[in-house]
């Protein structure tokens, strides 16, 4: 059984491992570089348009989802990888579902980036 006692020194301390992930992410995985840039420049369109709270919240949502699947998705592939380097069927099956899980990700927040911007854009043109 597990006897270690909560500590919050701790608990701070374990969230090093998260920012790890997240750097690791952003260096060997290419597409969390897109999908970065595309939350950074959402956020800014956000700003300079002035989008409203409730647009806000839904935003973060859809960056979130995006970048919690493709976490998913590259931990999915590094395991698979690890466990069985050569091609196999099956791996390969799940390998697909969780790039189709970002891929569905990416295009719902594209599109919810759509439903608020784009009147905003067409307005100033």
């Amino acid at each position: 059984m597990y006897t270690n006692k909560f500590s919050l020194k701790s608990r701070l301390l374990s969230f090093r491992f998260a920012f790890k992930g997240l750097a690791t992410l952003l260096r060997f995985e290419h597409n969390s570089r897109i999908h970065l840039f595309a939350a950074v420049t959402t956020i800014i369109l956000g700003l300079i348009m002035k989008i409203h709270l409730f647009e806000w919240s839904v935003l973060i949502i859809v960056i979130g989802m995006v970048f919690i699947t493709e976490l998913l998705n590259s931990s999915l592939e590094s395991l698979s990888d690890k466990i069985n380097p050569e091609f196999d069927e099956m791996i390969g099956r799940a390998k697909n579902y969780s790039a189709a899980a970002v891929f569905i990700a990416a295009v719902v927040a594209i599109a919810v980036g759509a439903i608020i911007f784009f009147p905003r854009l067409w307005a100033l043109i």
